[in-house]
């Protein structure tokens, strides 16, 4: 168990980049040599700033209530008397909204409520943990100058400390961890250097969101770590920073250009990947009531003039089907970057069916990011509408947001109406291979999948349905709402299962197991 356990963080660490590791490193040893002499940041530091000009901002939903009542992730919490910026009870994620301050944006926010709890956490400063970590200090950051300049506050306590806290946030840029986490460094640090004027700011800003933006969105226009979630909120920053240059002269706006290319793909990807009905895919970490809608961020985009720009779905994996009966998105990709798969699922060939603007087959979806037994079982092979052989994961997932050996696609075929393809994460610990292929008809779609081998394996195919669509077995077919499923396998269950739409909010719905060796055929019939 434990020479596995070395194996499995050795396959981790060699997928990383040099760069995490030295820092990742340097970090660790830098902080235990603080804590020896007492280091500590200061929590003010004197500068001037320039309140900003917005066009517009995005309204936020509603978070914060009075009495000092906060709802993150679908658990409130309020707090009689003082707030306690570090509380932790309902997990880190909450603390983290907590510190965000995106309740700042919400409609009911008055400039003097604003400034009291800007306030309140400034008076807490030199206590506060989780909420002067690099990423909260980068979103709360953008929050607050927004919310600042929006009202024109002149306030030296809240402008001292803010610089305060882009001082530290230079001192941790998140270059262990890199992707959505240090682009949104990025983002901040253009939002402080405009605020303060500081050259030093906007010269790390300009490089990291230079690079990253170049790094970090494909060609076909998608965010790489292929959250359809994360997309729509760095989709959201990139047009925030837009809204920035475009209102405000300084520098120039020579940043201007490349966000607006990149924020012309991002929408075109992300019109092209929502649903009619305006639903996203919820694949890999996905989930509803996080990010801004993609009507939201449609209209944002149309208040700053910014096109959309429509790509062939290519280098992110999805492909999507659809004709006037159905809407069929399509895994066909790798899980994601290399270095930074934190967000991804073990769930390749997976796939989404909306019938009539309808969710049908869907994604398991995502409650926690809590490194416990439903956090493993969300991003397993099990929780995908895709096949698992011998009960083992097609990548090998472990800890909250940790892959080791991953499934990689060697294989892939495309045509009208069929896609094929095949992925080796069974390979090397089983010695086989799997190809599934996908025929689609105007009134049908047909799923055949093969195991390359010639031993015989124990395989199960999964389809999980929306909550409401009733399964039943009838002749010699699954009937679910009237659409008829044929299987060449009839060795198949129907089980119960917990689909999950929003963080911490889970809902039983139904599923299908289909047991085969080497060959099964699926047809829907629509």
């Amino acid at each position: 168990m434990i020479i596995h356990k070395i194996g499995r963080l050795v396959i981790t660490v060699s997928y990383l980049k040099f760069s995490q590791v030295y820092m990742r490193v340097y970090y660790n040893i830098r902080q235990k040599i603080r804590k020896i002499t007492n280091f500590q940041y200061p929590m003010f530091l004197q500068t001037s700033n320039t309140n900003l000009q917005f066009s517009s901002i995005l309204v936020n939903s509603k978070s914060y209530k009075s009495k000092k009542e906060f709802t993150f992730l679908n658990i409130s919490k309020s707090f009689p008397e003082e707030i306690d910026w570090n509380y932790n009870n309902n997990a880190k994620l909450w603390t983290y909204n907590l510190t965000y301050f995106d309740y700042l944006h919400q409609e009911e926010m008055t400039k003097e409520k604003g400034i009291e709890l800007i306030n309140d956490f400034i008076d807490q400063s030199d206590q506060i943990k989780d909420g002067l970590e690099p990423f909260p200090i980068s979103l709360r950051g953008m929050n607050w100058i927004k919310f600042l300049s929006r009202h024109q506050i002149a306030d030296q306590q809240i402008s001292h400390s803010l610089y305060a806290q882009y001082m530290i946030l230079m001192d941790n840029l998140e270059y262990h961890l890199l992707g959505n986490h240090l682009l949104e460094n990025g983002f901040s640090l253009l939002f402080g250097a405009y605020y303060f004027q500081d050259e030093k700011l906007y010269a790390k800003a300009k490089k990291i969101v230079r690079e990253e933006l170049e790094e970090q969105i494909l060609d076909d226009g998608a965010h790489f770590e292929l959250s359809p979630m994360y997309h729509q909120i760095m989709l959201y920053r990139v047009l925030d920073c837009i809204n920035l240059l475009q209102n405000n002269d300084w520098k120039n706006q020579e940043l201007l250009t490349l966000l607006t290319d990149k924020a012309e793909v991002m929408l075109g990807w992300l019109n092209t990947i929502t649903y009619e009905n305006g639903n996203i895919p919820l694949l890999n970490d996905s989930t509803n009531k996080i990010a801004p809608t993609t009507e939201q961020l449609n209209e944002y985009a149309n208040s700053l003039n910014i096109k959309t720009k429509i790509l062939a779905l290519t280098e992110s994996g999805y492909r999507k089907i659809e004709n006037s009966k159905y809407e069929m998105i399509v895994d066909v990709g790798n899980i994601g970057p290399d270095y930074i798969p934190g967000h991804a699922h073990s769930d390749t060939f997976n796939f989404e069916l909306y019938i009539e603007r309808k969710p049908f087959i869907v994604d398991t979806g995502l409650s926690t990011y809590e490194m416990n037994e439903r956090r493993m079982l969300e991003r397993s092979t099990v929780s995908h509408n895709t096949v698992e052989i011998d009960g083992i994961n097609q990548s090998e997932i472990w800890g909250a947001f940790r892959v080791a050996s991953r499934a990689k696609v060697i294989a892939l075929a495309e045509k009208d109406n069929y896609i094929s393809a095949s992925h080796n994460g069974y390979k090397k610990r089983l010695g086989t291979m799997h190809q599934r292929e996908y025929l689609f008809d105007e009134q049908s779609i047909k799923i055949i999948d093969t195991i390359h081998s010639e031993k015989k394996y124990n395989a199960i195919a999964r389809l999980h349905f929306y909550p409401g669509v009733h399964v039943e077995k009838k002749d010699d077919c699954i009937v679910c709402n009237g659409i008829k499923i044929f299987s060449s396998s009839k060795e198949l269950e129907i089980l119960e299962y917990l689909y999950a739409p929003q963080f911490n909010k889970t809902v039983p719905a139904q599923m299908v197991e289909i047991k085969f060796n080497h060959k099964l055929e699926v047809e829907i019939e629509i």
